[in-house]
């Protein structure tokens, strides 16, 4: 049934390329830059392997200069996503049929392109629209996403590999089957690879997908669809359609051949669409398969022990990298007071340090955040904790729209381990510290397992062993990424699976056979070579 499951190349992680001053991949990637910048592109839905246009066209803007228009998409409506859903409805059958090496091919080939001569369009759209340093580019549009399409390849051989025994005359088998219908992919603004894995991830097994990314995410999202075409995915199989969320939602979670969800996104719009689909549950001709990662709360733990300067460098890059808009971000983080006064110089000297701007200037270390609703919110915090008495700024706080949504890496220090910026997820580069006693570390455990809601990434630090095991036993819950002595981001696939439980979604590890499992439908085939003949058994005879 699987042959040749060993004949897959290996996967291995893509190199990162560093981009530095004089070598060939700058000059590439600020001729592609360039290039870009100067066309305004249009950018249709694709349904069943066709352009389709609305009369709905929407503009496309760099975060980080919204004045400037990169291109144009042409908005989905209620109908739109219904053709989607038949194309793929339609291409279903022949694709599950498709024998699994040439899926494979298909993704192994993309990955390839990615990494070779789609790799500077593919970050210079994200630097662009997504306003992401070349580096944070570099490791998610480019690498990441690669990683992702050869990883989930030997993920996939591996979980069919996996049969059960068989005894004397018979031949036991499990037969990976698709699920039934078809699967809805709604993707996020922050990574591109996320973007990029959603739809794939299933489509690899065998899958159908629609595909609704998000409108600050499509100049990309194009990028990528014309990457699966030169690849080989046949038309049908992944459909890129751009409505809005509820539109999309509604059309999608009433049609009887829905059959999963794969979602990176907020934990309210999870919760309300997991709840849609409970109340739609009898319309569907199966149940269907649920898979989401939401938001964070992610902490950074030190104890008296830890190496200042390790501190500082993890929550700067932690906190402020792509401007603190990751689902794993350190957000807050408890320092013990013996190590307070040195860390506090040395952070807020850091902080200061920051230099922000357009990701085409190179010695940027932070861009724009990605729009004005999330720019008016991130204000809206720090005038807040400007006034408020238990809370002060010591870096940062200050923020400009004028040209694009710049805002500052703002640090703040609360007496109250539970004002709103410890607990809320902000999306943003907000970091909130709180400074505990030292000598108090089990009450520090206790604050950093029970304040918040979440449990996606988290980092503890220390030197001493003791209390390196005690918080990794005592944060057994608080964190599905768990790191020692490093920051809380950065996760490598095939390295640390990434995904979280509590409110922070259902932990199914993306960049694991535990994501791609969860799109398959066994079927187990029993085959009897000796069939009995006969009803009686021998417990029936006459003595």
């Amino acid at each position: 049934m699987y042959k040749d499951l060993q004949s897959v190349p290996k996967a291995y992680n893509e190199p990162v390329k560093s981009y530095a001053p004089g070598s060939p991949e700058r000059a590439s990637i600020k001729a592609m830059l360039k290039k870009m910048k100067s066309e305004e592109i249009e950018i249709p839905m694709v349904i069943g392997g066709k352009r389709v246009k609305s009369d709905n066209r929407i503009a496309i803007h760099p975060p980080h200069d919204h004045r400037h228009v990169l291109g144009y998409y042409y908005k989905s409506d209620a109908e739109h996503v219904t053709m989607a859903i038949d194309a793929a409805l339609k291409a279903a059958k022949d694709w599950a049929a498709m024998p699994w090496e040439h899926r494979a091919a298909i993704f192994l080939k993309a990955a390839d392109l990615l990494s070779g001569p789609y790799r500077d369009r593919i970050n210079a759209a994200t630097m662009l629209a997504q306003s992401k340093t070349v580096h944070q580019a570099e490791i998610d549009s480019a690498c990441e996403l690669a990683d992702f399409y050869r990883f989930n390849v030997q993920y996939m051989t591996e979980i069919y590999a996996q049969q059960p025994s068989s005894d004397k005359t018979i031949w036991n088998r499990l037969e990976y089957r698709p699920l039934e219908g078809f699967v809805y992919a709604l993707t996020p603004f922050n990574f591109t690879s996320i973007a990029g894995n959603l739809p794939t991830a299933p489509a690899m097994m065998g899958n159908v997908v629609v595909w609704k990314c998000s409108n600050t995410q499509v100049y990309s999202a194009k990028v990528l669809m014309d990457l699966y075409e030169e690849a080989g995915l046949p038309p049908g199989v992944i459909n890129l359609v751009f409505p809005s969320g509820p539109v999309g939602g509604k059309v999608v979670m009433e049609h009887p051949d829905f059959a999963g969800f794969h979602f990176t996104g907020s934990t309210g719009v999870f919760q309300s669409i997991w709840k849609t689909i409970g109340t739609n549950i009898a319309k569907y001709k199966t149940y269907p398969r649920i898979v989401g990662e939401t938001g964070g709360k992610d902490f950074v733990l030190a104890h008296k022990s830890a190496d200042v300067d390790q501190v500082v460098t993890a929550l700067v890059r932690g906190a402020f990298e792509f401007q603190g808009q990751k689902c794993s971000a350190a957000s807050r983080a408890y320092i013990p007071d013996n190590l307070w006064p040195e860390l506090k110089e040395k952070l807020v000297e850091q902080v200061e340090s920051i230099k922000m701007g357009d990701p085409e200037d190179f010695t940027n270390f932070m861009c724009a955040i990605i729009d004005e609703a999330s720019f008016d919110k991130l204000a809206m915090f720090i005038d807040n904790a400007k006034k408020d008495a238990e809370t002060e700024i010591i870096a940062g706080g200050q923020y400009d729209k004028s040209k694009g949504y710049f805002i500052r890496p703002t640090v703040i220090v609360t007496t109250d381990p539970h004002y709103v910026t410890m607990e809320e997820e902000l999306f943003g580069p907000v970091l909130t510290l709180y400074v505990y006693e030292a000598d108090k570390w089990e009450e520090a455990l206790e604050l950093v397992n029970t304040t918040s809601i979440y449990a996606l990434t988290g980092a503890i630090f220390s030197n001493d062993r003791y209390a390196t095991d005690q918080a990794t036993r005592y944060l057994s819950q608080a964190a599905g990424n768990f790191y020692i002595n490093d920051k809380p981001t950065g996760a490598v696939v095939g390295q640390q699976p990434f995904g979280g439980a509590r409110a922070s979604g259902t932990n199914d590890k993306a960049g694991s056979y535990l994501n791609l499992i969860r799109w398959t439908s066994p079927r187990t085939i029993k085959e009897n070579f000796l069939p009995p003949t006969d009803y009686r058994y021998p417990f029936m005879e006459e003595e």
